[in-house]
């Protein structure tokens, strides 16, 4: 008995080995598909650079150098005030005709959120290695007669923001190495929301690839993000907007 238990444990320890070397080979393969589409796009000329561009009317500017990042939007109100609002790595700050204004911790998490999100998608793939970043290969896709990768990308809480339990998909080219199709899900005050996004308009500003994008939502919301490219291709999507970038401008440090 006690050397079928001795035989029995090494039989488990040789396999937890080769489910190490496993999941150790799909996270480099993962990580190098990750790493190639960054590349593509620009790669470490995101690091230090200076990003304008306009979208639905309103400005936005980013700063990024190897001291942090500086996010903000620049937008005219109502009552012809100009408004901006800027987000650092540090806090989270709002000016009225240039002087800053006190805003409600409640207020600041969303106009935060809002701020990011157009510029996390503005400079797609850049920002998918960041530490909260979790990433998993799933099943290659055959989209339109090319076949792409197909990356899930979820969240740490910790680093994650206020939207960590959003789920993204990327499905990434493998003869170019570009996301051409993306989705997401995430929550809504009476559920869960879907998106999927269609790549279109592609163009390097010194150096820099940008993308527009058909942004497209299935009826029902409770399918899976990963049947989303078929459902795209059979027509059976929604389209609901558009996502414009219009003067684009990039300065390099």
């Amino acid at each position: 008995m006690k050397y079928a238990i001795l035989a029995l444990g090494a039989f488990f320890l040789l396999n937890c080995k080769d489910v190490k070397q496993d999941v150790s080979a799909e996270t480099q393969k993962v990580q190098s598909i990750i790493d190639k589409t960054i590349e593509v796009s620009g790669g470490k000329k995101f690091d230090e650079s200076v990003i304008e561009f306009t979208f639905r009317a309103t400005k936005y500017t980013s700063i990024r150098d190897f001291d942090g990042r500086v996010l903000s939007r620049h937008m005219i109100n109502k009552n012809n005030d100009s408004v901006k609002d800027v987000l650092s790595s540090v806090d989270f700050q709002r000016f009225i005709n240039d002087f800053p204004i006190s805003v409600p911790d409640s207020m600041a998490v969303k106009y935060s959120a809002s701020v990011n999100s157009v510029h996390y998608f503005a400079v797609l793939p850049y920002g998918l290695n960041d530490l909260a970043v979790k990433k998993t290969l799933l099943e290659d896709v055959l989209l339109k007669n090319n076949s792409y990768y197909a990356v899930k990308v979820t969240f740490n809480q910790y680093g994650g923001g206020e939207d960590f339990e959003d789920v993204f998909m990327y499905w990434i080219n493998k003869e170019t190495n570009k996301v051409d199709y993306l989705a997401y899900s995430y929550k809504e005050s009476d559920g869960k929301g879907i998106r999927f996004r269609e790549a279109y308009n592609e163009r390097y500003v010194n150096g820099l690839r940008f993308v527009d994008y058909n942004n497209y939502k299935p009826v029902d919301s409770s399918i899976s993000l990963i049947s989303l490219p078929q459902l795209f291709e059979k027509g059976k999507l929604k389209m609901i907007s558009k996502i414009e970038l219009e003067n684009i401008a990039v300065q390099l440090n």
